[in-house]
């Protein structure tokens, strides 16, 4: 496709733990942008709260057609940065104020989802200290924080007491950085995932880490995780994934692109497919997986882009 010539602000930065992941995915987004003969205002938020204060001030002075929606995490994954621009009466992409304050918090998601027939993993939210004390669910499971993504915090408890039995309080984990985790029964098995892109899930991507599991650094350092899309995987699995993750974007209310996260038991069929999370800001850099999936359809990076604006634009009076 291809927009007339528009005025973009592009959000970037941000002080969550996904920054940089945010600013690398900025810079592809502004170049593509950038080619196709838009303006483009790149605005950081800056890395600390304070930094971004002066942020409604440069949206005003930008004063753009459009606002591309790069941040990861909190403010512009949560609601905060949605419900800004909602007040300030700006257009821009990704889903709008409830869905990212749903999204974001696993355990909303799960209770929004699962009544809906959405298979997600049981588990509950615990305080970290009572870790020290004693596990919340046999080993193994999974401990990760509420409200991160891009796997930031994920620790996986196992039975041969990998993090102490019970955990130490002094060994590095989650539950040195957050007052709550969740936790989740470790479902073994195959890491997936699919994109969806307005109204149509687009492919299923299997995720072999090269050693240990998927995580932040496995994520975004070259080299270290082999995407194979389409994944090696029955057709029936792949068609129930696919349904799942435009169901799941559907019932959240997620606008442009979304990627949900799966595990897959491979030994149990169908009843061992889980949905973990639903991403509402996925990445865009280049070893990101919604672009990925859109190439692997004939979609060129920039006409993903331009997809993602056309559907704020379409919006425009929806969203509130």
């Amino acid at each position: 496709m291809s927009l007339p010539p528009l005025k973009v602000a592009v959000l970037m930065g941000g002080w969550a733990a996904e920054r940089e992941v945010s600013l690398s995915s900025a810079s592809g987004v502004i170049q593509a942008l950038e080619e196709r003969g838009h303006q483009v205002v790149p605005i950081d938020l800056g890395a600390t709260p304070a930094e971004g204060r002066d942020f409604p001030a440069r949206l005003i002075a930008a004063n753009p057609d459009v606002v591309f929606n790069a941040l990861h995490g909190v403010p512009g994954e949560d609601g905060s940065v949605q419900g800004l621009m909602d007040i300030m009466g700006f257009v821009y992409t990704h889903s709008g104020l409830a869905t990212s304050v749903i999204a974001i918090d696993k355990q909303l998601t799960k209770q929004h989802l699962v009544p809906h027939g959405i298979p997600m993993p049981g588990g509950h939210i615990v305080a970290s200290e009572d870790l020290f004390q004693a596990d919340p669910l046999p080993r193994p499971y999974v401990v990760k924080p509420v409200n991160e993504g891009s796997s930031v915090g994920v620790a996986i408890i196992m039975p041969d007491g990998n993090y102490g039995n019970p955990i130490g309080r002094d060994v590095v984990g989650p539950w040195q950085e957050f007052d709550h985790l969740l936790a989740e029964p470790f479902i073994r098995g195959r890491e997936l995932t699919v994109a969806v892109l307005g109204d149509r899930a687009l492919a299923v991507t299997e995720l072999r880490p090269k050693s240990g599991f998927y995580d932040y650094e496995a994520k975004y350092t070259d080299g270290m995780t082999d995407h194979i899309c389409p994944a090696d995987v029955p057709a029936e699995i792949a068609a129930a994934m696919m349904d799942i993750a435009l169901r799941a974007h559907q019932l959240l209310g997620c606008k442009g692109t979304s990627r949900s996260d799966f595990r897959w038991d491979d030994e149990r069929g169908l009843e061992g497919l889980f949905l973990l999370e639903v991403n509402t800001q996925p990445g865009m850099t280049s070893l990101s997986l919604v672009p990925e999936q859109a190439k692997y359809l004939g979609m060129s990076y920039s006409d993903l882009v331009e997809n993602i604006i056309a559907e704020a634009l379409a919006d425009r009076g929806g969203r509130r």
